[in-house]
């Protein structure tokens, strides 16, 4: 019988479960199943915590497909900073409140006040505090929900949150919880300051999870979950990890060098250190990895979103959206992708810009212009990076949007980086199976042997004034002027 690891992945979009090789890496199964999404005007973005719970079991049973095999191990990724709130019978009081909810906006000036000023926040997490982390949204719970703040008896985010339905632990680990901006990142432990000045009455030792290694079981999976995802009684669970880290272990970004580039619903940029790493302006954020390092990363709002909103709007199949992709020119319009706010830079209440449009551009100069405007803001996001002490010699690129040969080579040459991508399937939820393989046999597990393409970037001296233009609509969009 084969002995796999069953990885998930908890997204925006769906939750995605492979099934990796204990032997060889190789992924042999995925299932996938989607997610509903809530969304309002005033960037309200939520989803019901049972949402999860369903994806997850069809994506289980998906991916197994009624095959005999050994499951070594579970392991878990989710989407990062959600806020989920539980009653004291670890129900959801309400629906969790996601990476990409703008609302907290007023909520971060104010504990920023509270605390001192940004650079005294640096000084306590490494982190800014910014809409899409987790302390603000507690804030806004506790000022516009009071009832449900005080029905409210513990919080998680939402790998956390699965770990606790498949286990029955109330546990996190570093890495995700770094991005909750009420945790050192250098000290690894939560910061009792900051937590006072979100609710210095609250008893947070009870509400919050207890810390654990990364690279450990903390479990078992228990009976009713196994029925649920017709799997064993059991199994051990490792500590899992935000969608970001568990990336990160599937794409071998567990040691210095390499700087991946993701390209999902949100673009990441993200590279492994030994030490903490923190951007003195704040922008790349000072995570932990979720193997015992620390992992500083750039995340962009608006990427696959912006361009199949785009590539949608002009009922283009990926072929055409490519062929515009790949045309070359300086004489186009240009695109400032903020379409959800963003979040490097730090423009939560910003809207996307379309500059120097003429009645001559067609849909295939717009698309162009929205693929562009994204690949510049992950431009941004590496110069982040480089402030946080990363040199950045060649791109792992991966995420959906990597499967586009024009968008590769688009990014090798807005980077001036070579650009790699290897054949990685479902690289957070690869990461998550890797991770707990790692818990345990006590060893890092091999990548699995795959191919992967290299792009060159090519001298596109347009290139250079198509990013002055969206520098300037950049400055545009932090003078409040839209």
């Amino acid at each position: 019988m084969r002995r796999v690891f069953l990885g998930i992945d908890c997204g925006t979009q769906s939750t995605k479960v492979v099934l990796r090789d204990h032997a060889t890496g190789e992924i042999m199964a995925v299932g996938r199943a989607p997610h509903e999404l809530v969304e309002r005007d005033d960037g309200t973005r939520e989803q019901d915590p049972a949402w999860w719970i369903d994806a997850l079991c069809i994506a289980v049973r998906d991916a197994a497909r009624g095959a005999r095999l050994e499951i070594g191990g579970i392991g878990v990724s989710g989407q990062q900073h959600g806020l989920v709130c539980l009653d004291v019978d670890d129900r959801p009081v309400r629906a969790a409140k996601l990476w990409n909810d703008t609302t907290t906006a007023a909520e971060c000036d104010e504990l920023t006040r509270k605390l001192g000023g940004t650079r005294r926040v640096l000084e306590l997490v490494g982190n800014l505090i910014f809409p899409g982390y987790t302390a603000p949204k507690i804030a806004w719970l506790a000022a516009h929900e009071p009832d449900a703040y005080a029905r409210t008896a513990r919080m998680c985010l939402p790998h956390d949150y699965l770990n606790l339905w498949l286990t029955g632990r109330f546990v996190t680990e570093h890495g995700d919880a770094s991005g909750t901006a009420y945790f050192d990142i250098r000290n690894r432990r939560y910061s009792d300051v900051v937590l006072a000045a979100i609710d210095d009455r609250r008893d947070w030792k009870r509400t919050l999870p207890p810390i654990a290694p990364s690279i450990s079981v903390i479990g078992e999976l228990r009976r009713e979950a196994a029925e649920a995802l017709g799997l064993d009684v059991g199994l051990p669970v490792s500590a899992g990890g935000g969608d970001n880290m568990c990336a990160a272990i599937g794409c071998d970004i567990v040691a210095e060098g390499p700087v991946a580039v993701s390209l999902g619903t949100s673009g990441t940029a993200f590279a492994y250190r030994a030490e903490p790493a923190v951007d003195p302006l704040g922008e790349a954020a000072a995570f932990c990895d979720s193997t015992g390092g620390w992992l500083p990363l750039a995340a962009t709002l608006n990427c696959t979103s912006a361009t199949e909103w785009a590539r949608e709007l002009f009922a283009m199949d990926y072929a055409e959206a490519d062929a515009a992709i790949a045309e070359r020119g300086a004489s186009g319009p240009v695109f400032l992708p903020y379409l959800s706010g963003e979040r490097t830079p730090n423009r939560p209440e910003a809207a996307g810009i379309f500059a120097g449009l003429r009645h001559s551009h067609g849909r295939e100069a717009i698309v162009r212009a929205v693929f562009e405007g994204v690949t510049f803001g992950l431009a941004y996001g590496l110069d982040a990076l480089r402030r946080s002490g990363v040199a950045p010699t060649e791109v792992t690129l991966v995420g959906g949007g990597s499967a586009s040969d024009a968008w590769a080579q688009l990014c090798a040459d807005v980077f001036e980086l070579q650009v790699t991508r290897p054949a990685i399937v479902e690289a957070a939820a690869s990461g998550a199976a890797r991770q707990v393989q790692w818990a345990v046999d006590g060893k890092r597990p091999p990548l699995a042997r795959t191919s992967s393409r290299r792009f060159e970037p090519r001298p596109r001296p347009e290139l250079r004034q198509t990013a002055e233009r969206i520098a300037k609509l950049r400055e545009i969009a932090g003078a409040n002027r839209l």
